[in-house]
């Protein structure tokens, strides 16, 4: 299958390896263009714009960082691949998806955001999130598989998909910043971490998600599987949508404090783990 990957960032560069490694034909675009280079020595055909990257795709997955990129990269390139199903994976949340169907009516739109990080995406494992049109799921199921484990369809309505994400982002922000503060406890309390992980071990609250992180904090080293400052925008772009239907927000509203003056320290590019400095202890 004729596939085009616009935004290879972290998420994007992998799920292009995992749809190469499927047999896929993939050519790819990013705003910075050397990002995307790399990806030639993998088989990729790297354009130089996005009417490029698209012209003959059957399918365009799109990972861009937010409601107007998507917007202005689907003005530059839908043109030229007017017959694709467009897979709109970026996490704009179930408003920006509205956004984007109601300025491009004229695509064929799915709304396919991913649960997973960097490993995920490279190993072909995400879980793909769907609404849409079944049809348009089914042309392009082929490229969905390509990159994902499973799929969960969440039914026809454009923005369903997108909103799963948020709530499933949600409890993912929350315990990646409680496993931070737990640890910044210990230490601020005079106890070694790793009592911690010892005397949760094995219990009902012992996740591979904890120990994952809190390997990171005790390196003090965050090379990204998903960035602090993706993570930050999520929250933000959460706590929004919480409010829009009057959810109480006082979770996210923490988390939100805590991810920005993470962010604000100079961590946005790390991991996201490494929202563990928004907990200093002493």
């Amino acid at each position: 299958m004729h596939v085009a990957v616009l935004g290879t960032g972290i998420m994007g560069a992998g799920m292009t390896r995992s749809l190469l490694r499927a047999g896929h034909d993939v050519r790819v675009w990013n705003r910075t263009a050397a990002r995307a280079q790399p990806l030639a020595d993998d088989g990729a055909t790297v354009a130089g714009t996005p009417a490029g990257a698209v012209e003959g795709a059957e399918v365009v997955l799109v990972m861009l960082w937010d409601t107007p990129a998507v917007l202005d990269v689907l003005g530059s390139a839908a043109g030229a691949a007017p017959d694709a199903v467009w897979l709109q994976g970026s996490t704009i949340g179930a408003d920006g998806m509205l956004e984007v169907a109601a300025a491009r009516p004229d695509l064929r739109l799915v709304d396919a955001p991913v649960l997973g990080t960097k490993g995920p995406a490279e190993q072909g494992t995400l879980v793909a999130l769907l609404s849409g049109a079944p049809a348009d799921v089914a042309a392009a199921q082929p490229a969905i598989d390509g990159y994902s484990a499973r799929s969960v369809y969440a039914g026809e309505r454009l923005g369903a998909a997108s909103a799963l994400k948020l709530a499933c982002n949600a409890w993912v922000a929350t315990m990646n910043a409680a496993v931070g503060q737990s640890i910044a406890l210990a230490e601020g309390l005079g106890l070694d971490p790793a009592l911690f992980l010892e005397a949760t071990r094995g219990g009902a609250s012992d996740t591979p998600y904890l120990h994952m992180k809190a390997e990171l904090i005790a390196k003090g080293e965050f090379p990204p599987s998903f960035t602090l400052a993706g993570a930050f925008k999520d929250v933000e772009l959460i706590r929004a949508a919480a409010r829009e239907v009057s959810v109480a927000d006082d979770v996210l509203a923490g988390l939100v404090a805590a991810y920005g003056r993470a962010v604000a320290a100079g961590h946005g590019e790390e991991d996201m783990a490494a929202v563990y400095r928004a907990f200093p202890p002493g």
